[in-house]
């Protein structure tokens, strides 16, 4: 007889939970997975899934089919009348909604066979694992991955370091995209997201300092964004949420370990949220087959360091406009240099890349 109820139990089952129950899964581990709601589960966040998302969502089996979303093949950054573009070089992102990802990585979750318990509030943890309803289940692991506000954190006792939150909002609309590539308006201390979604729909999504700020009042900034979007109709209502740079010392515990934005954060600033999800789940079933924790500890230090110096320089050019109109003049007479960032950010090699965002990632902390 089994001593515990399941091997591991996953708490959360947004994208970074079905992710790591996918993952142990196929390293034959029984997994049930509870979540208080039922998918496919929406959430104010970017839709863009870059080419390193891709990967590791392939290293997982999730297949998302073409007519789900739209392939987009770089990323162009506008401020002022300065635009800069860069492609991914081979591979290419995709714009996706994100209840039609979810529904997929539910889809595959229960293809590899994960128990799963929708509808079903946790209540807290037992000793050897954790209540769900009324009913006690046990497990050799248990994973938190019910986000940034996660219940498994705060009951398991993890220290938690957080900057200061900053505010997004999304929405789509309906008109054909203009561009097969995901722009980035810049403003005064806010974005502009704009990603094609399907042939005739793209979403809006805005990230801010300001609680207040919504979409239409941004869009005054940008007049021929504005122009574009004024007779689209809104497909979708504008909901919102918070972003932060979340860090933990430690990200397992006993038997518990975290994953996605339970286990720390990078601003939305960067549109890897989902890229690191996946590949936490993919390191966190690894580690777990090898029974050593520890392992889990160190690729996710790895995983995450990259996004880190990605946000800290995007959030410095966020609060210095100034300096930013001079790095994009650079960018415009030097467009390989925002290639060789683009290259980066999604997982090339560049130590003079890394060395420049290593700088502004002092800077930056050093402001905060």
């Amino acid at each position: 007889m089994a001593r515990f109820d399941t091997d591991v139990l996953v708490i959360g089952g947004g994208p970074a939970g079905l992710a790591a129950a996918i993952a142990a899964r196929r390293h034959g581990f029984r997994v049930m997975l509870a979540d208080p709601a039922h998918p496919p589960i929406d959430k104010a966040c970017g839709e863009g899934l870059m080419p390193d998302a891709l990967c590791a969502l392939a290293a997982l089996g999730v297949k998302v089919p073409a007519e789900r979303g739209l392939p987009f093949r770089g990323i162009r950054f506008l401020d002022g009348e300065v635009a800069v573009d860069a492609r991914f070089g081979p591979g290419l992102g995709l714009a996706i909604r994100r209840t039609e990802l979810h529904q997929a990585l539910a889809e595959r979750a229960a293809q590899a066979g994960v128990e799963l318990n929708w509808d079903t509030p946790v209540l807290g943890l037992a000793p050897d694992g954790a209540l769900l309803g009324e009913e006690s289940v046990s497990c050799r692991w248990l994973v938190g991955a019910d986000g940034g506000t996660s219940r498994v954190r705060r009951w398991a006792g993890f220290k938690v370091w957080e900057r200061r939150a900053r505010y997004g909002f999304r929405r789509h609309n309906r008109t054909a995209p203009w561009t097969d590539m995901v722009e980035v308006h810049w403003g005064p201390g806010f974005q502009i997201y704009v990603a094609p979604i399907a042939a005739r729909e793209v979403g809006i999504a805005l990230l801010c300092r300001d609680p207040g700020l919504r979409t239409d009042d941004a869009l005054e900034f940008f007049p021929e964004l504005a122009a574009r979007l004024k007779d689209a109709p809104r497909l979708s209502l504008e909901r919102g949420g918070i972003t932060a740079m979340r860090k933990l010392p430690s990200v397992t515990q006993g038997h518990i370990a975290l994953v996605g934005d339970a286990s720390g954060a990078v601003d939305a600033i960067t549109g890897q949220g989902m890229c690191l999800s996946f590949q936490q789940a993919l390191a966190l079933a690894d580690s777990l087959a090898a029974e050593n924790l520890e392992a889990y500890e160190i690729a996710h230090r790895r995983i995450m360091r990259r996004p880190r110096l990605m946000a800290n320089f995007l959030l410095l050019l966020d609060r210095h406009p100034r300096a930013r109109a001079e790095v994009m003049r650079i960018f415009e007479r030097h467009p390989g240099l925002f290639t060789a960032l683009l290259s980066y950010h999604v997982g090339a090699v560049s130590r003079a890349v890394q060395r420049l965002l290593g700088q502004a990632a002092r800077k930056s902390a050093a402001m905060y």
